[in-house]
């Protein structure tokens, strides 16, 4: 049996999970290494603190979220998937509860719940956690593999896993130095961008839609021929643009169009009225309304900061009255209403982003174990991969799957 330590790098949910899971198949020494003082400073801010565990949808939903990547996940999800990382914190005293669209929250509703079962669990396990240490290279000499720290010391292993995070947010030590590892160690890392990231528009008026948050509404990105339409969601409106859960889940596709240019953007207010149904609703009401303000109207259909942008692109003056509306004008509301038009011209910076698109190449890694096919005795895990999904959990799961088959093929391998 190996007498060196299987050693991971990174102390967020995929490098706890492995940890805990070669731990528990009674690895001879598990070392799991955190360059801050404290573990998993990532996870406790997903979910807006509530933590997103994970998400109902089935295998095949899973893997269409992460794209033409999902088919890699297809191994480690049948070895850990949702129910099994549910059971995980059920069995140990946490209840969880499902919110909208199969989402899945401690009961809690904080992330602190989820955290405390995972580092007690490290505990139970004899987990040698290691914080405040900080690697600064990983060097290979035949099988051994070399973790130099930040002030020279060093610890040599022959099992190595990383799971160091991608580069968003890096105040939380999601660095980036993963990436630069693997490089170095012969891997490809496929650039790096912006994942759930939200976006800048180029109009002005933003900035008076500011913490403005729509609900009930759906987008059409367009550039070219290109065109990508939302399901019904919701949209924030920010000072240098838009945000809010539409724009993040489709913004690893908008940053790849970026690179060609300008992407447009249609904002359907009224999703539930066809074209047709909602102009005979605007002549029916616009009728009634005869002596009111277009303005005034307006406001009976939007939201108050939204009439005047609306009015102006359909360009109605709203103090008209609304019996003087001309069959041009209530046409031009109605397209509007349906298409209200502004233009991203970039993507805020990665540190803004929820994760990171890009990353270790899938074709060099063994999806069954997590095994590099360049080094062996190699693994990566987690977000270092070139895995992103939209929101709902499927990131965080992807994470922990991975980390428990990189975990367990570790594991294994030292017993050999």
């Amino acid at each position: 049996m190996d007498s060196q330590p299987i050693v991971i790098i990174g102390g967020g949910p995929a490098g706890i999970m492995a940890a805990e899971r070669a731990a528990d198949l009674k690895a001879p020494a598990v070392i799991l290494l955190e360059r801050n003082a404290s573990l998993a400073r990532k996870l406790g801010l997903t979910g807006k603190g509530r933590c997103n565990l994970t998400n109902e949808a089935p295998v095949e939903e899973f893997c269409r979220r992460f794209g033409t990547n999902g088919l890699f996940l297809r191994n480690a999800f049948s070895r850990f998937f949702s129910e099994d990382l549910m059971a995980f914190f059920e069995d140990r005293g946490l209840k969880l509860k499902k919110e909208r669209q199969g989402r899945i929250f401690p009961s809690t509703d904080s992330s602190a719940s989820i955290t405390s079962i995972l580092f007690s669990e490290l505990k139970k396990l004899s987990v040698d956690v290691r914080l405040g240490r900080h690697v600064r290279k990983v060097k290979l000499d035949g099988g051994t593999k070399t973790v130099v720290f930040d002030d020279a010391s060093s610890l040599e292993c022959r099992l190595l896993i990383i799971a160091t995070g991608g580069a968003s947010y890096p105040q939380t030590g999601s660095t980036g130095d993963g990436f630069v590892w693997a490089r170095e160690l012969g891997h490809t890392v496929v650039p790096l961008k912006a994942g759930l990231v939200p976006l800048e528009t180029r109009e002005g008026f933003v900035k008076d839609l500011k913490g403005l948050t729509l609900k009930n509404i759906s987008l059409i990105f367009t550039q070219g021929s290109r065109k990508l339409q939302t399901p019904v969601g919701e949209l924030l409106f920010t000072h240098f643009g838009i945000s809010g859960p539409l724009v993040l889940d489709h913004s690893v596709s908008v940053v790849d169009w970026l690179q060609n240019g300008h992407v447009g953007i249609l904002l359907d207010l009224k999703p539930g009225l066809s074209p047709g149904e909602l102009d005979k609703k605007l002549q029916s009401e616009l009728r009634a309304a005869a002596n009111a303000d277009v303005g005034n109207y307006l406001r009976g259909l939007l939201p108050g900061r939204m009439t005047g942008v609306v009015a102006a692109q359909a360009g109605v003056d709203p103090v008209k009255k609304c019996h003087q509306v001309t069959l041009q004008e209530r046409r031009r509301l109605s397209a509007a209403l349906k298409g209200f038009s502004f233009t991203v011209h970039r993507a805020r910076p990665m540190d803004e982003a929820m994760v990171t698109s890009g990353g270790v190449s899938l074709k060099e890694i063994n999806p069954k174990t997590m095994e590099s096919r360049i080094v062996p005795g190699l693994f990566f895990c987690g977000e270092v991969l070139d895995l992103a999904a939209s929101s709902g959990g499927y990131n965080l799961q992807a994470a922990f799957s991975t980390g428990f088959v990189a975990g367990e093929s570790a594991a294994l391998n030292a017993k050999y």
